[in-house]
């Protein structure tokens, strides 16, 4: 036990503050922690992201420095995945082909809310290392 919550027990028991008041105290020194019925901190939950965040930074020689900064909301995703789950099938497969067509294999019935929940959930992991021959260029992909 350390001292500052030793001295909030001390002055708890001799009555100069309540319990409510010695609870918040031991709260405010914990960072706020709480714990398990059985007396264990509980691991904290990290916060969900509220936007995707893509920078780029780089310096061109024919147009100069070049500055990128975009933000992305978490919400304006959940959106956009709601509308594609409107999308007629027959127009999912277009939309599937001229994909596959550009190069990307991506297949947009494959949207569901339920895993972009799931997406969500681990972009606080998120780790974007682009390699690039070009010097002076630094992109960062991250979530906030």
């Amino acid at each position: 036990m350390n001292e500052n919550r030793r001295q909030v027990l001390e002055m708890l028991a001799a009555g100069r503050i309540t319990a409510a008041e010695a609870e918040r105290l031991i709260s405010a020194l914990d960072g706020a922690q709480t714990f398990t019925s059985s007396g264990q901190p509980e691991s904290p939950k990290a916060q969900a992201p509220k936007y995707l965040r893509v920078m780029v930074d780089a310096n061109d020689k024919e147009d100069g420095p070049v500055h990128i900064n975009v933000r992305v909301p978490i919400m304006l995703l959940r959106a956009g995945v709601r509308l594609a789950s409107l999308i007629p099938p027959s127009a999912q497969q277009r939309v599937n082909e001229e994909l596959h067509k550009n190069g990307v294999d991506f297949d947009i019935s494959q949207v569901k809310p339920e895993n972009l929940n799931e997406l969500i959930d681990h972009l606080s992991d998120l780790t974007v290392d682009i390699d690039q021959e070009t010097e002076g260029v630094k992109v960062r992909i991250f979530a906030e």
